[in-house]
């Protein structure tokens, strides 16, 4: 009796390690766009994941997937293949027609990915075989009830931009000024790491500055007319390794374990930090228990610089948020647990 005991404790330690934290009010699920520069990182495949476990739970719906990095021009059918393993292929995707911004460099073999079609069952290969992301984006705002939307940037700055620029059309009477702000609650962008240091100087980072979105990100920040929460943290929390016991089919696996391997001849038990993964998680949940916020500040953003966080008067609403100390490791599980979650939906 005594050795039953003992392994039922270890069990419910292990499976502590991947507590659920799904102790959310009620309500209708969490409306999302997830703007993406999927291949870049593979934790972009990790986010989207977490995103359809989030929605198997009934706390979010994914409404659209935009993939707004032009350079390599397959993310959006990974985008797709992930969608379909979560039995989800019904969701829309919208991509950039052009190469104006995004990582030149395939890191994550998106390309091969994505012509993988026998195995993984997308239609979409090129970004061409997906709709042009700022006419789905109107679409989806247009269609969506007032101030339903929560729109998740977890990759460059430009899919929003395009949107917020966009002119009347036959969509929408409404400029993208118009339509955001009557249709988007909020702005979540994962960005901003390190421009919250206490000597207060500029910083730059992947998303808000690399492969030509920071004019982007600056016109964002100044004009955006919702508020805005940037995701700043994701360094230090590794996910991962709970791939492994996930099917080999599963594209999530493939995509860590290509990115890690080509990038650095790594392995999925080497991991990967998580910041889109916690951008996601606060979309759908807020703070909870691992992240802390700022929202007495602004960003500060310069163009050639960085960005710093600037505290005191705010010049429109903005939040900065950041991982609550100490709670590294217990974040790292928890998400760790929901990347090797089942899908609810099967292919």
């Amino acid at each position: 009796m005594g050795k039953v005991l003992s392994l039922l404790l270890l069990v419910a330690i292990f499976c502590g390690s991947f507590a659920s934290d799904d102790s959310v009010a009620g309500g209708e699920p969490v409306r999302i766009i997830f703007d993406t520069d999927m291949g870049s990182d593979c934790d972009d495949a990790g986010a989207l994941a977490v995103l359809h476990v989030y929605a198997d739970r009934g706390l979010a719906e994914i409404v659209g997937c935009i993939y707004s990095s032009g350079k390599v021009p397959y993310g959006a059918g990974v985008v797709e293949a992930i969608n379909i393993y979560y039995g989800r292929p019904e969701i829309p995707i919208g991509a950039a027609h052009d190469d104006r911004v995004g990582d030149p460099v395939d890191k994550m073999t998106a390309e091969k990915l994505a012509r993988d079609t026998a195995a993984f069952g997308n239609t979409i290969i090129h970004s061409r075989d997906a709709h042009e992301m700022t006419v789905l984006n109107r679409r989806l705002l247009a269609e969506a009830s007032d101030h339903s939307i929560v729109y998740l940037t977890v990759g460059h700055t430009n899919g929003f931009h395009d949107l917020l620029v966009s002119p009347p059309d036959d969509i929408s009477p409404l400029n993208g000024q118009e339509l955001v702000r009557r249709k988007v609650k909020r702005w979540v962008a994962m960005g901003g790491l390190g421009a919250d240091n206490k000597e207060g100087q500029y910083r730059k980072e992947w998303n808000f500055h690399a492969n030509g979105s920071a004019p982007y990100t600056k016109y964002l920040v100044e004009n955006c007319p919702v508020p805005i929460v940037f995701i700043a943290t994701g360094t230090d929390v590794y996910t991962g390794k709970s791939l492994k016991t996930t099917p080999p089919g599963n594209i999530v696996r493939t995509a860590y374990r290509d990115w890690l391997w080509n990038t650095s001849k790594k392995t999925l038990d080497d991991q990967r930090p998580s910041w889109d993964l916690i951008a996601v998680h606060y979309a759908v949940k807020g703070l909870g228990k691992y992240l802390v916020a700022d929202d007495n500040g602004w960003l500060d953003f310069d163009v050639d610089q960085g960005a710093r966080w600037v505290r005191g008067e705010r010049k429109n609403p903005q939040t900065f948020v950041n991982l609550r100390p100490g709670m590294n490791e217990e974040l790292a599980n928890y998400l760790n647990g929901l990347l090797a979650a089942e899908p609810k939906r099967q292919r």
